[in-house]
């Protein structure tokens, strides 16, 4: 009863904002119970798809958790017209896909006071990349009180933020196989003065050369030039800056005859003149890959220093 009350409510949000739900599932938590994964679509375009899991208990009828499962649905409706919902880039240029996350998060079972949710990101580069990382994300006790619910709707943004920022610190390595890897998430990422979410200080230029990046690699490479959405508040929470920013360098871009707008507002492709910097965005992208693979002393491993 409990699982068909929340797929009705999901089915009545999901149509407000435009989607819909093309199937649903029981699923399980990481530690145990049970979860409704649910196969939501746009409506005006059933082919583009995403997973929507949340436990079977979800008080789904409280106000303020009601609000944060609309406000979910809204944007991922508008992330869902991208060619690549799945794909975000890093400041320092890499193209990432986001899947495998096994929502909502579960107590750890190593005796560490903290909740864990695994996911796995993938390189993107437009090749049959075989480079990921299998992470898995830790949110402290006292960064879990400020989320208001340990799910999917309240959590993937900010998660799927700190992953993008610990690749950016160097701190997570792109491999072929290999284990999970930490992505602590603490509460240096979050301003109790502001009630913000902070992940990177950037500039103009830096957003101006972000969309740049955004539009060459999700649209140019991985989407067949078509529209990506340019105003995604994750990119303004993971660039520490306001929607009305964005709206901003994407109109700089324009000037400078890089992107086209779109018919639709808030979305954009790229010019052939960005997409003729594509020496660049490869270099970047090999410098990037570089310096977050791990360095060995050559001497230590051969059995050269004193020990």
């Amino acid at each position: 009863m409990t699982s068909e009350v929340l797929a009705v409510q999901v089915e009545s949000a999901a149509k407000a904002a435009g989607l819909m739900v093309v199937s649903s599932e029981t699923g399980e938590k990481y530690s145990g119970g049970a979860t409704t994964k649910f196969v939501l679509a746009l409506a005006a375009e059933p082919a583009k798809t995403q997973l929507l899991e949340l436990s079977e208990g979800f008080e789904f009828g409280r106000a303020d958790l009601m609000d944060g499962v609309k406000a979910y649905l809204a944007e991922s409706a508008k992330r869902l017209k991208n060619p690549r919902p799945d794909c975000y880039l890093t400041l320092h240029g890499l193209p990432l896909s986001f899947g495998k996350f096994g929502w909502p998060f579960h107590e750890s079972t190593s005796g560490a006071d903290t909740s864990l949710v695994h996911g796995e990101v993938n390189l993107e580069d437009g090749g049959e990349s075989l480079l990921h990382a299998k992470i898995a994300a830790s949110m402290t006790v006292t960064f879990r009180d400020i989320v208001a619910a340990p799910e999917q709707p309240f959590a993937e943004g900010f998660i799927y933020n700190a992953v993008r920022k610990t690749m950016d610190q160097g701190q997570l390595e792109l491999v072929k196989s290999g284990n999970r890897q930490p992505v602590p998430v603490t509460t240096r990422y979050y301003s109790t003065k502001q009630k913000l979410f902070i992940f990177n200080d950037t500039s103009a230029e830096q957003r101006k050369q972000f969309l740049a990046g955004k539009l060459y690699w999700l649209s140019g490479v991985l989407g067949g030039g078509a529209p990506v959405w340019v105003l995604d508040p994750r990119d303004a929470q993971y660039l520490n800056t306001t929607l009305d920013e964005l709206g901003r360098s994407a109109e700089a871009l324009a000037a400078d005859g890089l992107l086209g707008l779109a018919k639709e507002t808030g979305y954009a492709v790229p010019t052939a003149k960005l997409m003729e910097r594509r020496e660049a965005y490869q270099a970047e992208l090999a410098k990037t890959l570089a310096s977050i693979k791990p360095e060995f002393n050559e001497d230590m491993r051969g059995g050269l220093t004193n020990m």
